[in-house]
């Protein structure tokens, strides 16, 4: 365990059943909605890797994978305001249908800018998917297409939703709040 690990206490927002049902019922939903065709998911990194793979599991029709890097975040739990690229798009997108996959949306403001990066290249639809709509921070207006779960506030980790790159690994997500008797869980 980390030494960040030991200063934070970590309560249960979202549980991995309740997680899995909801991955489960909006790739039914993009299934449907998508039916005869093959749009190509665009996965943000790193945060949505579980997140992704369950997604395109559950789905019924033929995809297209790729991912982006952005990151927002620096180390700590307030974004940074910067917005850096790290990996761009290997597929062609002109003219097809596509999803973004995003783990959280939190401010809007990546999110954002990868939407402009990939309007810019011309797809036939540009759709958004997340886990989490966080809105207590938002500062940018989101179109959110397929939304898992909303929640309005609190610095989050599990599934794939990290803290200094710690509890990605964790099944179900949690609220991390600051341990004060420093005992930690």
């Amino acid at each position: 365990m980390g030494e960040d690990q030991r200063r934070w206490k970590k309560e249960i927002l979202i549980s991995r059943d309740d997680i899995q049902s909801r991955v489960r019922e909006l790739a039914e939903q993009i299934s449907r909605d998508y039916q005869g065709r093959e749009p190509v998911l665009i996965g943000v990194l790193n945060g949505v890797i579980f997140f992704f793979a369950d997604l395109v599991r559950a789905m019924t029709i033929p995809v297209k994978l790729d991912f982006v890097r952005a990151a927002s975040y620096g180390s700590g739990m307030s974004p940074s305001g910067e917005i850096k690229f790290t990996k761009e798009l290997e597929i062609p997108v002109q003219g097809r249908p596509v999803i973004i996959v995003e783990d959280i949306v939190d401010t809007g403001s990546t999110l954002v800018k990868i939407m402009k990066e990939i309007a810019e290249k011309g797809p036939e639809s540009l759709k958004v998917c997340v886990l989490i709509d966080k809105t207590e921070r938002r500062q940018v207006e989101v179109p959110i297409d397929y939304k898992g779960f909303e929640v309005p506030k609190g610095f989050l980790v599990g599934y794939g939703l990290d803290f200094n790159e710690e509890y990605r690994y964790l099944r179900d997500i949690f609220v991390l709040r600051p341990d004060e008797e420093g005992v930690g869980h």
